[in-house]
């Protein structure tokens, strides 16, 4: 099927793939090399993943590129069966890989290479230099009262969401930052991750730390007030989502809290989060793509684990079987990983028939973080589109599950026949019949109260409506298009809730056609109750032609009674009156930071499941999405009123 949108809309597609295909910054010195066992790239002319015949000259890729072209490509390119496709392996770390052929799943495979040929290979598929550990970058490792866990500080937030409501709402007391104080913030610290272009990870708060994931794969433990390192964990490949950490009775300490992230290998971990010590890992899908992008949700000693996918990506590449991945929401046990249920949404796919070229049904994978509702018994959350034929009819829904044994209570589906992949852009036989518009919900739901005292689950989706839901039955209350909407979005990947208002960012990129609604990226301030507006801001063009640039919201927001805290895509942090909208603070983070632990650091856009945190006058923001054409960035940014 040709693309919809022309040139702009395919060069969003390479965009897309290129969250997993990206070459980071090689920038690091090699890591070990077999001198006595030099690389033979004279078959053929090596490529990277567009067809681009890479110079062995200029490009530190170009022998790792030949040998999987060689030796790799004929499993890996298709992904058939239980083999990670090429786009997976894109986002693990150079090391994760070299262990697979050496001492881990791939190790016959990489029998038969030198160790310089896997060191080659490891460097091409993770698009960055492998380092020897005695070449690594120091870290500030912390030392004294730094570096000690402070048990009576358990954790600030309970969930992704702050609450397990899902709200982004912080009271005051703890925010600490209001009208009068906001004007005051200054940069207080800046830590800069290496070997990085990407920070998705929102952090979580407790024992004085901040905890974050990063692009890299490394989870790290920063000490809250001078942001050395207390410990860093290294996942299997990058962790995009938040990290969420266990409760604990102020001064105990007996206790051993853990923190819950997972990474885009699928994989779901525990470590300790006093020491970073891993304490379990469970693989939360055995489908080959199977990604985690949205933090765990933690409830009464069972962790909810909503497990999607790249497949829809995948499955533009040539001679891909597509498609087969099943959407589910997964229960495990908090302390051991065992699990205790798991609701597939969307029916096992079958295997073409007569006339028929694509597997299906697939896809209704879970991009946000689950919504616990103890009262009722429930968790919400909202689901993405299919990849295939039949569209069924929990794709692009709000979905409650019942908490004890994940039975589906009821369900709203917003848009019917939404099935899409990346094959519709870029001309590959993997695209359905009919295409849907690929309108997924990717911001998480929430759960509030508006002023008429109704309680309401309200979910944003790609379209650029946001809907509202009775938590009770699913049946639509009201839906208020906030965006134009496209296949980039509309509503992206978080809201917040506060004083009765809904807090609604659009990132809405410029696409061709008209359908009457005009691109709207900003800032809206909805009426919980009724959907009306309450306020809207939109954005100012501040980009002036800048790569990567462009206004609106694609990451989540933050709200407190008086403030919005939000992070642009123009690389802008801003903070808005929650009444108004009137913007009361904001700072240009698209620059270079001078960091606590000597590394080069820039920001950039804000996007993902990040949104900016307030905590004891502190602003906390993870900075730079190198991502969907927007603009890159390694750096946490820690700011103070005080």
């Amino acid at each position: 099927m040709p693309s919809r949108n022309g040139g702009i809309a395919r060069s969003l597609c390479l965009a897309i793939a290129g969250l997993v295909l990206a070459v980071a910054l090689p920038l690091l010195k090699p890591g070990p090399v077999d001198a006595a066992a030099p690389v033979d790239t004279s078959e053929e002319p090596a490529t990277d993943w567009t067809g681009r015949t890479l110079d062995p000259a200029k490009s530190p890729f170009a022998a790792g590129a030949a040998i999987y072209k060689r030796r790799c490509a004929a499993c890996h390119d298709s992904g058939g069966g239980r083999t990670p496709q090429v786009m997976l392996l894109r986002d693990m770390t150079p090391r994760a890989i070299y262990r697979a052929l050496t001492e881990g799943a791939m190790r016959g495979q990489g029998a038969g290479l030198s160790n310089d040929q896997k060191v080659s290979v490891s460097e091409f598929l993770a698009g960055r230099k492998l380092v020897a550990e005695e070449n690594a970058p120091a870290m500030k490792m912390c030392s004294g009262k730094h570096a000690r866990f402070d048990f009576d500080r358990p954790p600030a937030f309970a969930h992704w969401g702050v609450d397990k409501a899902g709200t982004h709402f912080i009271d005051g007391k703890t925010a600490g930052l209001n009208r009068d104080n906001v004007g005051k913030l200054k940069l207080k610290w800046a830590f800069g991750v290496p070997d990085s272009q990407r920070m998705r990870s929102q952090p979580a708060l407790a024992g004085g730390a901040i905890i974050l994931g990063n692009h890299t794969g490394a989870v790290y433990a920063l000490d809250e007030e001078s942001g050395c390192v207390r410990w860093s964990f290294d996942a299997e490949a990058e962790v995009r989502t938040g990290v969420v950490v266990g409760p604990w009775e102020a001064g105990d300490r007996q206790a051993r809290p853990l923190a819950y992230f997972g990474d885009v290998r699928g994989n779901v971990y525990a470590v300790r989060a006093d020491t970073g010590e891993l304490a379990w890992k469970v693989a939360a899908d055995s489908h080959p793509a199977a990604v985690i992008t949205a933090a765990p949700s933690l409830h009464d000693g069972t962790l909810y684990v909503p497990v999607s996918s790249i497949e829809e990506a995948a499955a533009a590449s040539p001679g891909y079987a597509c498609c087969t991945f099943r959407g589910s929401v997964l229960a495990l046990d908090a302390e051991t990983g065992a699990q205790s249920w798991r609701t597939y949404l969307v029916g096992e796919a079958k295997a073409p028939g007569d006339g028929e070229d694509m597997w299906g049904p697939s896809g209704v994978a879970v991009w946000n973080s689950p919504v616990i509702d103890p009262g009722r018994g429930q968790l919400y959350f909202a689901t993405g589109d299919n990849y295939s034929t039949p569209a069924t009819e929990l794709s692009d829904s709000i979905v409650a599950l019942d908490l004890e044994t994940g039975e589906i209570k009821w369900h709203y589906q917003a848009l019917e026949g939404d099935a899409w992949n990346v094959a519709c852009y870029v001309g590959t036989g993997n695209c359905p019949e009919d295409a849907g518009p690929d309108f997924d919900f990717g911001a998480g739901t929430v759960l509030a109260t508006g002023k008429d005292g109704r309680e309401l689950v309200m979910a944003g989706q790609k379209s650029g409506i946001a809907y509202a839901v009775d938590p009770d039955t699913g049946e639509l209350v009201w839906k208020t298009r906030v965006g134009r909407g496209s296949e980039g979005g509309g509503i992206l990947f978080g809201l917040a809730a506060a004083e009765g208002r809904l807090f609604v960012p659009v990132t809405d990129p410029v696409m061709p056609g008209d359908d009457g609604f005009p691109s709207s990226p900003g800032l809206y301030a909805l009426d919980i109750a009724s959907g009306e507006f309450v306020w809207k801001a939109p954005s100012a063009d501040t980009c002036e032609g800048k790569k990567g640039c462009s206004p609106g919201y694609s990451g989540s927001v933050t709200a407190t009674p008086e403030l919005v805290l939000a992070g642009s895509n123009d690389g802008w942090i801003r903070i808005y009156d929650a009444a108004t909208g009137e913007v009361l603070w904001e700072m240009d983070a698209d620059r270079e930071f001078e960091t606590v632990n000597r590394l080069p650091a820039r920001g950039g856009s804000v996007g993902g499941g990040v949104a900016p945190i307030a905590y004891k006058g502190k602003l906390i923001v993870p900075s730079g999405y190198g991502f969907a054409s927007k603009m890159p960035g390694n750096v946490l940014l820690v700011f103070s009123a005080d």
